[in-house]
């Protein structure tokens, strides 16, 4: 399976390439970026360790590597800049995601590609993609919440002092401000969390505020993230290369599930080889799904905005 990163020159490309190499998944990784020395210097630097980790073609490029590829992976976009609105962030990432998607279009796709959008704002993103690209929305998939959900599962592990593989948590909705928690499914090793030594509501609203705020918090610290968003990548393309089918809260065009429609964001949802294979519309809790509803409803205001700015593909 060939993957090609586009941003591959940026902090979060190349780190998400760097758990693709790791893995050791996938046959072939190219880096995309605009800034090509960038894109070619990652590329060299994953060569250099290649004999140590797996027998993979590592290469820097431009978009003549989409029409072989098998997952495109988006993750060019740019941060917010001092007294710029949200809106403002979000209308300029949307400008220069709409000119990789003509790129990616007039490039031509496999058939059966699958693009995994990881440029945010990545909810309404995922749903331009789907809109714009000349394939089945079940072939465009956004990273969602994943990233917020092992966010999620590693502040907990570290507070209760639990493996950060046995905790079982999820964040569903927006990858942004309305996402929604779901406790009413956490445990840790099978054991209910609302039962585990130390746990209380107060702890729970703790952790969960610190979640949202995640990224922020790295960007304050380090300039930005990279390794975990990179894991997180790297999560979503092993269920698609291996056919996995693994449940995972991955954003996607909605067509009914907890009744939601036309628009884009995370619920559990089965990605294969085909990628969204299916989303389950399991029982959660009344205020569960108001929530995510709710977050629905958000996105479905924003997403207004801009498809009244750039009309539909």
């Amino acid at each position: 399976m060939k993957v090609s990163i586009i941003g591959g020159g940026g902090l979060v490309g190349s780190c998400a390439a760097y758990a693709l190499q790791c893995g050791g998944i996938v046959k072939e990784i190219a880096l995309i970026d605009v800034n090509q020395d960038a894109a070619g210097g990652q590329a060299l630097d994953l060569l250099h360790g290649a004999p140590s980790v797996a027998d993979q073609v590592i290469s820097a490029g431009g978009y003549e590597h989409v029409p072989n590829s098998d997952v495109i992976c988006i993750t060019a976009g740019s941060r917010r800049k001092p007294d710029e609105s949200r809106l403002d962030l979000i209308n300029r990432n949307t400008d220069v995601f709409l000119r990789i998607l003509a790129d990616v279009k007039n490039a031509g796709l496999k058939k059966d590609a699958i693009v995994l959008v990881v440029s945010n704002p990545v909810d309404i993103l995922t749903y331009l993609a789907a809109d714009r690209l000349d394939l089945p929305a079940t072939q465009v998939i956004g990273l969602g919440t994943q990233l917020d959900t092992i966010r999620f599962r590693s502040l907990i592990a570290q507070h209760l002092k639990a493996p950060p593989t046995q905790v079982s948590a999820v964040i569903l909705g927006e990858h942004g401000d309305s996402m929604v928690p779901i406790w009413s499914s956490a445990s840790i090793a099978g054991l209910p969390l609302d039962k585990y030594p130390g746990w209380t509501p107060h702890l729970a609203g703790e952790l969960f505020q610190r979640t949202k705020g995640s990224g922020a918090e790295v960007i304050s610290k380090k300039g930005g993230a990279g390794f975990a968003v990179g894991i997180a990548i790297r999560d979503v393309i092993e269920s698609i290369a291996l056919d996995r089918g693994k449940i995972l809260p991955v954003s996607s065009v909605q067509n009914g599930c907890y009744g939601i429609r036309d628009v884009a964001l995370s619920v559990p949802t089965v990605v294969g080889r085909a990628g969204v294979v299916a989303r389950h519309e399991i029982d959660l809790w009344p205020k569960e799904i108001q929530g995510l509803r709710k977050s629905s409803s958000v996105l479905r205001q924003t997403l207004e905005k801009v498809l009244g700015r750039i009309g539909r593909g």
